[in-house]
Parts: structure tokens; C-alpha cells; sequence
């Protein structure tokens, strides 16, 4: 295959003297990882994860220097898997992406074909990137619950850490599959955004009080979870016969104090949610959902700002702080 030539510029991981240290770099392919797939990139979108790796905050990157950047959309440019085409519309999720393998954050990124995914009818990539990782792992939740049972008739569905990525991506989904969502979060001035993107309440969580009993009384009949810790302990007592609860974050802590009375008295199902390693048949799917029933109704919300990658290291620091409300889409083309 034909293969670029000229440097391009990329925003790279490295680890100097015990110390993180990210910067924008020119780089070849040479000095990108191994992959079939050459894209180039137009659009990536800021993780929480992404701003640990970045910033050192959280130890993402298994190996240095990489580049940053869990997410990228943009057109092959070339391809020695006869499955892609130049010019074909494209993107890549979680996988390994700034983990062990170079990621998005750059204008030229070079992948293993089972990570591709075509951008199915009803997406581009400024929308694939709008939703990303978030919205990929909202989805997966969504379709993990269903398989497992999970209707609208059967209750309430509860959906902690709301104002996040992956929480507002869960509430539109959900509220767009006729769910009653209840929106739990700490941020109560963000009440009005929540309810526009379909919650029916929104619970207070410093005012949520889920009991201590190994069973309480059911409130939900299933739950996204974003927080983990007590919440998620409290989830476990609340939720009714035969709920599912997908656990995709821990922002409220990594231990999980409860009993197995939930899961043998009511049948509950605790679902982990993994969008980095998620099968390709099941990603295949999922993006086939995402831009059909599972599209969301309100994706120029969820994604509050657009920035250029000059832009990414002052935008880093607001989510380390959880001042970060929807999405924040990357222009890196």
C-alpha cells in the first residue's frame, strides 16, 4: 500500500525521570505503532481517561511515549486489509488506543483492522467522535441490560453520574427507548439540562438515602452506574426482582461493600461494562444501534464545546476537577 510521507503532528505521551509529560510533536509513520489500517483523523473527543493519562494523574499508558487519545474518527488513507478502502469513513474506540498502542490525538493514526469499525448510515465523524467512548459505552450498557431482560414496562431506571458523558448519553438513549430515567447527580444547577436530555427526576445524591439493610425497598428496576463505592452498594439493596445494574465507573470509589442477598433473594444482575475490550461482533451491533434505535435525540447538547488540538492541554485540568458537564469534541483535521 501507498503510505504518507510527511510528518504530521501529533500530541505525545512521555515518561521522563518518573514524570509525565505530554506535548505536541511532529511524527512519521515510523513512529507510530503497528497496524494494518492507516486513518486519517478528524475528529477525537476528551475521556476522563484521556485527561488522567495526559496530565499523569491517573496511570493509563502501559508503555511510553505514546500518543494520547482513546477515540478517533476519520477516513482510511490507506490499507493493506483488503476490508477498507481509502476513503472510507471510519472510526476506533477504546481497543488499546493510549494504552499500549498510539491513539487518536493526532492527525495521522495507524491500527489493527479488527479494531475499525465503518461508520454505519446516520453517523459521520464529527457525530461517531461527538458520541464516542461515552456514547459507545452508554449503548453498550443499554443493549447488555436489554439481553438480559430489561424493558420499559418494568420500571424506573436510575442513572448515577448523570451529567457526564456516558450518564447523558444513557439518559437520552434510555428516555428515546420509552424508560423513565431518574437522574442521580451532585449538581444541582444542572437540573434543567438533565431534564432536557429526558430524565424524568432528578435525585439529589448528597440526599439519596439508599439504607444499610442487605434489602431495602425497591425503588429502581435497574440502574447505570457511574460512580461505584456506596452508591453502588445502595443500588444493589434498591433495585428490584430480576434488575439489571451495568457498572461502568468509579469516580465514588473502587470497594463495594454489600451482601449476595440482592442477587439470591431478588435475582439482581451486576453487569461490568468494559468499552475498551468489547467483542468486535458486539461493537459491530452496539454502532449499528447507535445510529438507529439507540441514536441519540439530543447530541448538539450532550457535546458542549468544540475545541482544535491546540486546545487540549488547558482542557484537561476541568475534568480531573468534575467541573465537566456532556462532551467535549475534538477537531483534530
Amino acid at each position: 500500500m501507498s503510505l504518507p510521507t510527511q510528518p504530521f503532528r501529533a500530541f505525545r505521551i512521555h515518561s521522563e525521570s518518573g514524570r509525565i509529560q505530554a506535548r505536541f510533536e511532529k511524527l512519521t509513520l515510523a513512529d507510530l505503532s503497528p497496524g494494518e489500517v492507516v486513518i486519517r483523523v478528524a475528529f477525537s473527543g476528551i475521556n476522563y481517561k484521556d485527561a488522567l493519562a495526559a496530565t499523569g494523574a491517573g496511570r493509563i499508558l502501559r508503555r511510553y511515549p505514546l500518543v494520547g487519545g482513546i477515540d478517533l474518527a476519520g477516513t482510511v488513507e490507506s490499507s493493506s486489509d483488503a476490508r477498507y478502502s481509502p476513503g472510507d469513513p471510519v472510526l476506533v474506540t477504546g481497543c488499546s488506543l493510549s494504552e499500549t498502542h498510539d491513539g487518536g490525538y493526532a492527525e495521522l493514526a495507524r491500527v489493527p483492522g479488527d479494531w475499525v469499525i465503518p461508520i454505519p448510515q446516520g453517523l459521520d465523524a464529527r457525530s461517531a467522535m461527538g458520541l464516542g467512548t461515552a456514547g459507545f459505552t452508554a449503548a453498550l450498557a443499554i443493549h447488555r441490560m436489554e439481553h438480559n431482560g430489561q424493558t420499559p414496562a418494568r420500571g424506573p431506571i436510575a442513572v448515577t453520574g448523570a451529567t457526564g458523558g456516558v450518564g447523558s448519553f444513557a439518559i437520552d438513549m434510555l428516555a428515546g427507548r420509552g424508560y423513565r430515567v431518574l437522574a442521580v447527580s451532585g449538581k444541582a444547577e444542572a437540573s434543567d439540562y438533565l431534564r432536557q436530555l429526558g430524565a424524568s427526576e432528578i435525585l439529589a445524591r448528597g440526599e439519596l438515602d439508599l439504607g444499610t439493610r442487605p434489602l431495602e425497598t425497591a425503588r429502581f428496576a435497574g440502574a447505570i452506574d457511574n460512580v461505584g463505592g456506596e452508591l453502588l452498594a445502595g443500588l444493589t439493596r434498591t433495585v428490584d426482582f430480576w434488575g439489571n445494574i451495568a457498572s461502568i465507573g468509579l469516580a465514588g470509589g473502587a470497594e463495594l461493600e454489600t451482601s449476595v442477598m440482592p442477587f439470591i433473594l431478588r435475582g439482581i444482575n451486576l453487569l461490568g461494562i468494559n468499552s475498551s475490550a468489547t467483542r468486535r461482533d458486539w461493537r459491530l451491533a452496539v454502532w449499528q444501534r447507535i445510529a438507529t434505535d439507540l441514536k441519540p435525540r439530543h447530541l448538539d447538547r450532550i457535546v458542549t464545546r468544540t475545541i482544535g488540538l491546540d486546545e487540549l492541554p488547558a482542557a484537561f485540568p476541568a475534568y480531573l476537577e468534575g467541573q465537566v458537564t456532556g462532551r467535549t469534541l475534538v477537531r483534530v483535521a
